[in-house]
């Protein structure tokens, strides 16, 4: 049975490099999708439009710097009024810093990134996520911001914006839970890509950001028909 939002876009936040540029070529090229993918480094957007070309997808990018005030609004023009089918909060910061080293300004920036923008980007496109069948908002949350899983030194900022994020996708699902729109987590575990290694000198993930880009494309277009505000760890590693 085809697809009645076969057609609509698909938002990846993050997408210039790890796994937010492996789920846009995978849903270019195992697809067919049509994605809007946003980061703030343009020029690395511009190598994945050159490395996607020729579908069967199609492809839009805009930098957007999330970590702006009106983020937001510039999302929403970049969509134009379009049907969203899935929204994927990919991008993130990490902070690393050892106890005595953290300050208002590197918290309130690291939060606005990884939590205060993906709710006000997801509040912002309800109108065009909302329909039958749902549109779906994926939060690309971590292992380190999972109840009980291993912590580590020097990330407490870090795991707890993304222990946050995990508790904003359980409240959009309820938030939004009449208009047509799921909401889940998926709490990733290692992957290699430069974030783990700037957070993990030496680790190297046996998972990689190809196979993760993968399985997230797959489940932001079809995970909402089984889950709705879940957490979902998804990790064969943890360093």
């Amino acid at each position: 049975m085809e697809d009645p939002r076969a057609n609509d876009l698909v938002i990846i936040t993050g997408a210039s490099k790890g796994v937010g540029r492996a789920t846009v070529i995978a849903l270019i090229r195992q697809h067919g999708a049509q994605v809007l993918a946003i980061s703030r480094d343009g020029a690395a957007l511009g190598t994945l439009m050159d490395e996607c070309r020729g579908g069967p997808g199609t492809l839009e990018a805009v930098a957007i710097d999330l970590s702006a005030p009106n983020c937001a609004d510039e999302v929403r023009s970049a969509v134009a009024g379009r049907k969203v089918r899935a929204l994927v909060h990919n991008a993130g910061h990490l902070l690393s810093r050892r106890m005595g080293e953290h300050t208002p300004a590197d918290l309130g920036h690291l939060f606005h990134v990884n939590v205060v923008a993906p709710l006000l980007v997801s509040q912002t496109l309800a109108d065009a996520l909302a329909g039958d069948p749902p549109g779906h908002i994926v939060h690309i949350g971590s292992m380190g911001g999972f109840q009980d899983s291993v912590k580590f030194p020097g990330l407490v900022g870090y795991s707890a914006s993304k222990a946050a994020l995990a508790c904003v996708a359980q409240c959009l699902a309820e938030e939004f839970k009449e208009r047509g729109i799921r909401s889940n987590c998926l709490a990733l575990g290692s992957v290699d890509t430069d974030m783990l290694r700037a957070a993990f000198p030496g680790f190297r993930s046996p998972t990689t950001a190809g196979e993760m880009g993968a399985f997230v494309a797959e489940f932001a277009l079809h995970g909402h028909k089984l889950f709705n505000g879940k957490v979902l760890p998804v990790a064969s590693t943890t360093p």
